[in-house]
């Protein structure tokens, strides 16, 4: 007669080996800097059912590549500095009181996303989360965005005006306005009034 406790407890075993497989493999995801970001706004919302972005943490540091004129999340999540304030970045002038990218980083840079040589105008090293909205000069936080097609950078530009002026008249959250940029500054540019 076969004991009914066999099946049991081999049902019992493959369950185990799946959580510690599944606990394992959170351990890795959630390995790495930890982040500096504030949290997304409450409202929980993110642009095409996509998750918010990690900010501040980089997974990966070559083999970068830009999709649809966003940079690659996995290279440049964002990056903020996590004590500017609305306040700070509402003063005429903040944004080059904390300007400071080397060269030296730019070319990391651009050697990260696989450009070795490029034209002058056709991309520019650029804040993901803007100085003006709170970004830092990180590598997190830059990638060569270029100018065409468009929209490029210069598009990319008036999303930062308009979320600066939102965030200074009181519209919406500094959170906010990090959260729309870093989640999908395109989705913004084309609901622009």
């Amino acid at each position: 007669m076969r004991s009914r406790r066999g099946p049991s407890v081999l049902t019992f075993i493959i369950a185990l080996i799946l959580v510690i497989y599944y606990v394992m493999q959170g351990l890795n995801k959630s390995s790495g800097a930890p982040s500096t970001s504030q949290p997304p706004p409450s409202s929980g919302a993110t642009t095409s059912g996509s998750v918010p972005p990690t900010i501040g943490q980089r997974t990966k540091t070559s083999g970068c590549v830009s999709t649809n004129a966003l940079p690659d999340p996995a290279c440049t999540p964002g990056a903020i500095f996590p004590d500017a304030t609305s306040e700070q970045i509402c003063q005429s002038g903040y944004s080059s009181t904390v300007r400071n990218v080397p060269e030296e980083l730019k070319i990391e840079v651009y050697r990260e996303y696989g450009i070795m040589s490029h034209a002058p105008g056709q991309y520019e090293v650029d804040h993901h989360i803007s100085l003006e909205l709170g970004g830092s000069n990180d590598i997190a936080n830059l990638w060569p965005e270029p100018a065409e097609p468009r929209p490029g950078f210069h598009e990319k530009d008036k999303v930062e005006n308009y979320l600066h002026d939102q965030v200074c008249s009181g519209k919406i959250s500094l959170q906010e306005a990090q959260h729309k940029i870093a989640t999908n500054w395109l989705a913004v540019y084309q609901s622009l009034p």
